[in-house]
């Protein structure tokens, strides 16, 4: 349930008289009072307890800097990583109030840090526009933290109260003298409760420098102190605002034009502030990037539609008055004038109504009123007074629009209706029995080999195996027409159900869930590659929802007498082979040619059996190069077996750089991509050459 929605009351009835069934009665029922829920179910808070859930807590701080930031109180922020994994964030906002609360008879800075509910942000006048909806943010911060300390500078004074796992150590008192005004929180993530302490700093730079595009004139200061005599700094700020923004995002893509397209401007309707930035590239996909309050929204939302509704109407009206469209010509769809776009969107209101806990999307109708009126009278100005970028931005939607009539007539041949009924699946498709999708699985594999051994190993019952022939086209350089002369990508769409492009529709999904499994060398990380682009570029959606998967097969499979385990990893080998031979009744310590002496990164042992002697025991190490090399019941033992395998799900953590990536691994540009490999060459593990 929802930390801020209150369960029903119910009628309460007259106790009976017998003891409740299974020892079930008013004893089992917990209260948990304060910040204790957080700590009992933290997952419900902050999404889970991983490095994700360890990283929120950072934004949940940044966040109330932010909100004062954006309430133009205070424009820099700094953000250090300090020894034993302590955090703290400073700004030059008010400060928290520190006064006695009315009501609770308690200072408002332990009210903030102590309950879940209490904030600034519920229209009592302490903020205009905030990111945050529950007001759950830093006390539940504290609540996961073995320690947190909280700062203000206030009416000349530095006042200070520190906490341990969310209880006060003492009352708010003043410690100080103190300059100007702001808050500092310092705390520790309670290793208890999270997997890890350890603080990724790209994730944080990556993040911070987002929300600086998004809070123009506001400066991010981020200090990395956790070696000594080791200390880096980086600082973020943008006057530019989300011009900037999509001048990073289009780095080293081919330009349509040189302006980038920028509006600001504060809408006294719905007293929302609209910021929209716009530039067209060559590429064939979309790019656009949705914000309510600094708050990302994935799934777009009011904003995104009033902004897509101007985009086609005032392109459409250019394109007619210039004569650029003729009489007979039909209007440019919505698909034709988004091709190649980059846009960021950005409104700041009062009262932002977003759908799910995660606030994946914006429902306030008024955004989209605002957003379309501001946008598309601000576009239809730009046009007029920049011809040859609208000339530029009309011819690449012509493109597209020739392209899309070709597509359609590529997909309405090839794609025909009884194939996406199912009546007519490709041949090389060995279906499952199952007709409901929510208990069935497609396996994606490479190669006969791998899918002979995939449809004799497999559950009949609800696992279907599409083997592919070869490497398929890469997308990210071709349109949907070409894409469907491609008969390996014309079996794997028809497979699926979903059809493609204009009449994709996730509802026919045949399977939920796809698995890609591939070999685990070079060749089968390429092929796993071209089909992450291909589901990302024109099946985001299957992403989304959680439909794509990874197979992760193993790579060795030691064996000692009849004793065997399968490893995944050249460290899981090496610790397999100690603890077969120590349950062989040796105990001898493991080692290899590698230990003994320096062999050069590039050596790879070539064959697929390796047989050596440790302490006198005698080990056998087979070495998987391709599923082909499994037979069947070892690939379901270790690979399809839904008890026994390991999956990974495809997540888009962050739209932006996964757009980035896909752009410099499979686009045309190659200067980029040679970059990339150099950087990230030493880390790759498992290589074969």
């Amino acid at each position: 349930m929802p930390a801020n929605k209150k369960p029903e009351e119910a009628k309460i009835k007259k106790p009976a008289a017998k003891k409740a069934e299974g020892g079930y009665d008013a004893k089992q029922i917990q209260v948990l009072e304060g910040l204790d829920p957080v700590r009992k179910r933290p997952g419900m808070y902050i999404g889970s307890t991983g490095p994700q859930g360890l990283h929120h807590l950072i934004w949940e701080v940044m966040d109330n800097s932010f909100d004062e930031a954006m309430a133009n109180h205070g424009n820099t922020i700094t953000l250090r990583l300090l020894p034993d994994q302590y955090v703290s964030v400073e700004d030059h906002g008010r400060g928290i109030p520190v006064d006695m609360h009315p009501q609770f008879k308690k200072s408002a800075l332990e009210l903030v840090l102590t309950k879940l509910h209490a904030g600034g942000k519920f229209g009592g006048g302490g903020y205009k526009v905030s990111g945050g909806l529950h007001g759950v943010g830093v006390s539940v911060v504290n609540a996961l933290s073995t320690h947190l300390k909280a700062e203000v500078r206030r009416d000349g004074k530095l006042w200070m109260q520190e906490y341990e796992r969310g209880k006060p150590k003492a009352k708010v008192k003043p410690v100080g003298k103190a300059k100007g005004t702001g808050t500092t929180i310092t705390f520790r993530a309670d290793d208890t409760i999270f997997e890890t302490v350890e603080y990724n700093l790209k994730t944080i730079l990556d993040r911070l420098r987002q929300q600086a595009y998004l809070t123009k004139g506001v400066k991010i200061i981020v200090s990395d102190e956790r070696v000594k005599d080791n200390e880096s700094v980086y600082a973020f700020y943008f006057e530019g605002g989300v011009a900037s923004y999509v001048r990073h995002i289009n780095h080293g893509k081919e330009e349509k034009h040189k302006n980038v397209f920028y509006v600001s401007k504060h809408d006294d309707n719905s007293d929302m502030d609209v910021e929209v930035a716009m530039q067209y590239t060559a590429e064939y996909h979309e790019s656009v990037h949705c914000f309510a309050n600094n708050i990302i929204n994935p799934e777009g939302g009011s904003h995104l539609s009033g902004f897509r509704a101007a985009l086609t109407r005032e392109l459409n009206t250019y394109a007619r008055t210039k004569n650029i469209l003729k009489e007979k010509d039909v209007n440019l769809s919505g698909d034709d004038v988004r091709e190649g776009l980059t846009a960021v969107i950005s409104v700041k209101m009062v009262d932002p109504q977003f759908e799910g806990q995660t606030k994946a999307k914006l429902g306030n109708p008024e955004a989209r009123t605002a957003v379309e009126s501001i946008f598309g009278e601000a576009l239809k100005i730009y046009l007029e007074e920049h011809p040859s970028d609208a000339e530029a931005i009309l011819g690449k939607c012509l493109l597209a629009a020739q392209a899309r009539r070709a597509a359609r007539a590529a997909r309405d041949t090839v794609l025909r209706k009884g194939a996406l009924d199912g009546l007519t699946l490709p041949g090389k498709l060995s279906d499952c029995s199952s007709k409901d999708p929510e208990d069935s699985e497609l396996y994606i594999v490479e190669g006969d080999s791998a899918g002979g051994s995939a449809k004799q190993g497999r559950n009949r019952e609800n696992q279907a195996i599409l083997p592919l022939r070869g490497k398929i086209l890469n997308v990210e350089r071709a349109r949907l027409d070409k894409m469907l002369a491609n008969n390996e990508i014309k079996s794997l769409v028809i497979a699926l159900g979903t059809n493609i492009g204009e009449g994709f529709d996730i509802e026919k999904l045949r399977y939920e869930r796809i698995v890609i499994m591939t070999d685990a060398d070079v060749d089968g990380a390429h092929i796993r590659t071209l089909l992450l682009t291909l589901f990302f570029r024109y099946f985001p959606d299957l992403i989304r929802q959680g439909h794509i998967y990874i197979a992760q097969p193993p790579l060795y499979r030691v064996n000692i007498g009849k004793n065997f385990r399968y490893a995944y990893s050249e460290e899981e080998k090496l610790a397999y082979i100690d603890e077969l031979i120590s349950e062989s009744g040796k105990n001898t310590k493991t080692k290899t040619k590698k230990d003994e002496e320096e062999v050069d990164d590039e050596t790879i042992v070539e064959s697929e059996t390796e047989e050596m002697e440790v302490g006198g025991v005698k080990v056998n190490i087979q070495r998987y190069k391709g599923l082909g090399e499994m037979n069947p019941s070892q690939l379901w033992d270790t690979t399809m077996n839904p008890k026994t395998r390991v999956m990974k799900q495809v997540e888009i953590e962050d739209a932006e750089k996964a757009d980035e990536v896909f752009d410099i691994l499979m686009g045309a540009d190659v200067a980029p991509r040679k970059r990339f490999i150099q950087t990230h060459a030493k880390t790759v593990k498992n290589l074969d050459i």
